[in-house]
């Protein structure tokens, strides 16, 4: 059942973790929720039978079946006033380290996965004026780090993306949000989420392999709250006037002050070289 004053969301990567979180409070607050994930019987053993909750399956790497998926939501509820794109994963290694298919996986899921959902999405927002788009960025989103380049990517390319989307959307009633989560106490780093790289060349253990023995020390001590995320997400939902991009957590507000000084030193020191580039005839 779906009131006319509740929303509907649709979340990717529902099962657990941010997903699961945003769902679980979603519930709670009285909204509707497809929760979608490769099996959908585990969103259920987590949350439980609800009138308002629906879940589906949906492997975000086949657009056929996000587009399936959004048809269903829609005919059941009749609309879907919030999209969350959760559904994602990490790939721990060098650049060197990562082989081309590891790189295409990630990306795959990571960023084909959340434009094929979106894809899906779009045209019942737009259809009925007015929408969300909450985008589950990270830390990484805005600063790269050594072990994490082809992550990296993959958030910069979502923050790219989310950007072109919100101004482009802005005209149609439509918000689009990246959130940008520093380390929260999920599954992220166990092995049953975060992939490594087959390969590891030696000449990479001072940065990359020591990325790897600090995720490994720390699964499951991280500073943030998967709970205080998803009332956080559900504060963006709520906004008259959601911002484009929100850092979550100290770490990521801090990191976010660091790189901001970094750029703007960096910036400074190279300004008579960036700025020599016009031609002559530019008048200056």
């Amino acid at each position: 059942m779906c009131t006319s004053k509740s929303r509907v969301w649709f979340i990717t990567g529902g099962s657990r973790g941010f997903g699961l979180e945003i769902a679980r409070a979603t519930l709670q607050g009285g909204d509707t929720v497809v929760a979608t994930a490769r099996n959908p019987e585990t969103i259920t053993a987590a949350l439980g039978a609800h009138e308002r909750l629906y879940a589906l399956p949906l492997d975000v790497t086949d657009e056929a079946q996000a587009v399936a998926a959004a048809g269903n939501a829609v005919a059941r509820f009749g609309r879907i006033d919030v999209l969350v794109n959760n559904a994602g994963y990490g790939l721990l290694g060098a650049v060197e380290d990562a082989s081309a298919p590891e790189v295409e996986r990630q990306f795959q899921t990571n960023v084909f996965g959340l434009l094929a959902v979106t894809r899906a999405v779009l045209p019942y927002m737009r259809r009925a004026g007015g929408g969300r788009i909450i985008n589950v960025s990270a830390i990484a989103g805005f600063a790269a780090f050594p072990g994490w380049g082809v992550y990296c990517a993959t958030k910069f390319a979502v923050e790219a993306l989310t950007e072109a989307l919100a101004l482009e959307l802005a005209p149609l009633g439509i918000h689009a949000t990246s959130v940008q989560p520093g380390f929260f106490r999920t599954d992220f780093l166990a092995a049953n989420s975060m992939v490594k790289t087959r390969q590891e060349i030696g000449d990479y253990s001072a940065t990359a392999g020591e990325m790897r023995s600090m995720m490994a020390a720390a699964n499951h001590r991280q500073l943030g709250d998967p709970k205080k995320l998803a009332n956080a997400v559900l504060v963006v939902a709520d906004s008259a006037k959601p911002p484009i991009r929100l850092p979550l957590g100290t770490d990521t507000v801090a990191k976010l002050a660091e790189q901001q000084k970094a750029i703007a030193a960096e910036a400074r020191e190279w300004h008579d070289v960036a700025v020599s580039t016009d031609h002559d005839d530019v008048a200056k």
